[in-house]
C-alpha cells in the first residue's frame, strides 16, 4: 500500500451485515479491510453512481477491485463497470483487504467528482474441508462393506435355508423310497410263500390220489 491508499476498517460479520456505500475519488484507491475465516467463499456486489445525483453529466464508470489476502499476496484482480460481482474464496484466516480504484475513462475530466460506491460482501457458503470430505468418504464406504457383509450373510442364510429344504425333500423322498422297497419286499416274500405253501399242497393231493403216499 502506498501514501495515496486509504483503509477503511470495518468490524463487522460479513453475513448479517447490511450493505455500505462511500465516496470514491479520481486517483486514490480505497481499501476495505474484513476479517475472513480460512476457506470461506466470498461474494461481493458493487454498484457505481455519482456522488451528486444531480448533475447531469455521466462520465463513464468504472473500478477496478483488487483482493488481496493477508500476506498481501493479491487474490482476485478485475475491473468493472457501474455494475459487477466479485467471487474469492481465503486461504488463511486474517484481515483481507477489498482495494478499489476508479477507471471511469472520462472521469478525469471531471476532477471534482466524486463516486458513491455501493458494496455488499457476504460469506455465502464455506468450502468443504478436505478431512471431512475423507471422513465422510470414509464413513460411506465403512457403510458400504457393513450393506455388503449383510447381504452376503443374507445370501448365505437363504443358501442355508434352501439346502436344507432340499435335504429334508430328499430325506423325505428317500425315506418314502425305502418304504416303498420294502412294502414290495414284503409283499413279493408274501406272494413266494403263499405260491409255495399252494404248490406244496397240490403235490402232497396229487400223491395222496395216486396214492404213492
Amino acid at each position: 500500500m502506498n501514501l495515496t491508499q486509504t483503509c477503511l476498517l470495518i468490524s463487522c460479520l460479513v453475513i448479517s451485515a447490511p450493505a455500505m456505500f462511500f465516496d470514491l475519488s479520481q486517483q486514490r484507491e480505497k481499501c476495505i479491510i474484513e476479517e475472513i475465516p480460512e476457506d470461506t467463499l466470498v461474494t461481493g456486489y458493487i454498484l457505481l453512481e455519482l456522488w451528486d445525483r444531480k448533475e447531469d453529466r455521466s462520465p463513464h464508470l468504472g473500478l477496478t477491485i483488487t483482493v488481496k489476502d493477508p500476506n498481501l499476496e493479491v487474490l482476485s484482480m478485475k475491473r468493472f463497470g457501474k455494475y459487477g460481482k466479485f467471487t474469492f474464496t481465503s486461504h488463511f484466516s486474517g484481515q483481507h483487504f477489498l482495494c478499489m480504484k476508479s477507471n471511469a475513462t472520462r472521469f478525469s475530466v471531471f476532477a471534482n467528482e466524486r463516486l458513491k460506491v455501493h458494496l455488499d460482501v457476504q460469506m455465502v457458503e464455506h468450502t468443504i474441508d478436505p478431512s471431512a470430505v475423507k471422513t465422510k468418504d470414509t464413513i460411506e464406504s465403512m457403510e458400504f462393506k457393513i450393506q455388503h457383509l449383510i447381504s452376503q450373510m443374507q445370501f448365505i442364510s437363504k443358501q442355508q435355508d434352501f439346502e436344507r429344504g432340499r435335504e429334508e425333500t430328499f430325506r423325505q423322498m428317500s425315506e418314502g423310497t425305502n418304504g416303498n422297497v420294502l412294502r414290495w419286499a414284503i409283499i413279493q416274500t408274501a406272494l413266494l410263500l403263499t405260491v409255495g405253501l399252494w404248490q406244496m399242497r397240490s403235490l402232497k393231493n396229487f400223491f395222496i390220489e395216486k396214492k404213492l403216499v
